[in-house]
C-alpha cells in the first residue's frame, strides 16, 4: 500500500472524526480536504462515507451505558420505546429527501465554492439563532416528544446540503425548538447513529464494484481508526465547551473559512474544482 495515500486516509479520518459533531459541517470539510489532496474521485468519496463508521462507534462508545439500557429495554420499558421511535420519526425526513434528491444535490453542490456558500450562510444562521432569547422547555433527550422529534428531523435535512452541517442543523434546529444547548447536541450525537450507518451502507452498496477487499483494508482501517480517535476527543470536548459557552464561536469559524475558500478560488492561489 502507498504511503501518502495511507497518509491521505489518514488525515480525512482526522478530518471527519473532529468535525463529523460539531456544527461546522464534516461532508464540507471531507470535500475541500478531499479536493487538496487530489482524493475526489469516485473511490475517495465512498471513502469518506466509510470512514464515518469510525465517528459512530465513537457515539456508541461514549454513550454505550445510554445505548444499552435502551437495546435492553425495549421488550418492556415505555422510556426506552419512546426513545427508539423518536431516533426512527427524526431519521425519516432526510433518508426520504435524500433518496429523491441525493444524486442531483451530489451532481451539482459538492463542490468547494458551493461548499463554502453554505458555510458562511450557515454561520450567520448560527449567530441568529443565538441572539435570540432562549425558552428552554426540554432539558434532556428523554424528554422529547414524536413531535419535537419531527421537527429536528426536518431540521437535519438541511445538512443534505453539503456545508450545511448535520449536527448544526439538528443543534440549531433543537434550539429553536425550546431544547437546553446539552440536549440538543446530544441528540443530533444519538441521530448520527442510523444516520450515518444508513448512509454509508447505502453507498457501499451502490458502488460494491469500486472497491478491492484486499486492497483497500489498510486504507479504510487507517482512515476509521482516525476518526475514531478524534471523533471520541470531539464529542467529549464539544461537551464540556457547551456547558459554559454559546455556539459563536463555530459560526465565526464557518464565515471566515469560507470566505478564505472563496477568496483562494478566485485570486487563483489555490486552484479548487469546478466541474
Amino acid at each position: 500500500m502507498d504511503f501518502v495515500l495511507l497518509l491521505k486516509a489518514f488525515i480525512l479520518g482526522l478530518v471527519e472524526g473532529l468535525t463529523e459533531f460539531l456544527p461546522i459541517s464534516s461532508t464540507g470539510h471531507l470535500i475541500l480536504v478531499g479536493d487538496l489532496l487530489h482524493f475526489n474521485d469516485e473511490k475517495g468519496k465512498l471513502f469518506e462515507l466509510v470512514i464515518q463508521v469510525g465517528a459512530i462507534l465513537a457515539v456508541c462508545w461514549e454513550y454505550r451505558s445510554k445505548i444499552t439500557a435502551v437495546i435492553v429495554g425495549l421488550p418492556r420499558e415505555r422510556a426506552a420505546q419512546q426513545f427508539a421511535l423518536n431516533l426512527a420519526i427524526a431519521f425519516i425526513p432526510l433518508a426520504s429527501l435524500g433518496l429523491l434528491f441525493g444524486k442531483h444535490i451530489k451532481a451539482f453542490l459538492f463542490k468547494p465554492i458551493p461548499v463554502a456558500l453554505a458555510f458562511i450562510i450557515g454561520g450567520l444562521v448560527i449567530i441568529w439563532a443565538e441572539k435570540r432569547e432562549h425558552k428552554t422547555r426540554i432539558q434532556t433527550v428523554d424528554e422529547l416528544t414524536p413531535w419535537d422529534a419531527l421537527k429536528l428531523g426536518f431540521a437535519q435535512a438541511f445538512a443534505l446540503i453539503p456545508g450545511a452541517s448535520r449536527s448544526g442543523s439538528t443543534i440549531i434546529g433543537g434550539l429553536l425548538i425550546g431544547l437546553s444547548r446539552k440536549a440538543a447536541t446530544e441528540f443530533s450525537f444519538f441521530l448520527a447513529i442510523p444516520t450515518l450507518t444508513a448512509a454509508c451502507f447505502y453507498d457501499v452498496y451502490k458502488h460494491w464494484d469500486l472497491l478491492d477487499a484486499a486492497g483497500d483494508a489498510p486504507l479504510f482501517a487507517v482512515g476509521l481508526l482516525a476518526a475514531f480517535a478524534s471523533a471520541l476527543l470531539a464529542i467529549k470536548g464539544l461537551l464540556r465547551y457547551i456547558s459554559q459557552h454559546d455556539f459563536i464561536v463555530f459560526a465565526w469559524y464557518r464565515i471566515v473559512f469560507g470566505l478564505v475558500v472563496i477568496a483562494t478560488a478566485y485570486s487563483g492561489l489555490v486552484q479548487w474544482t469546478v466541474d
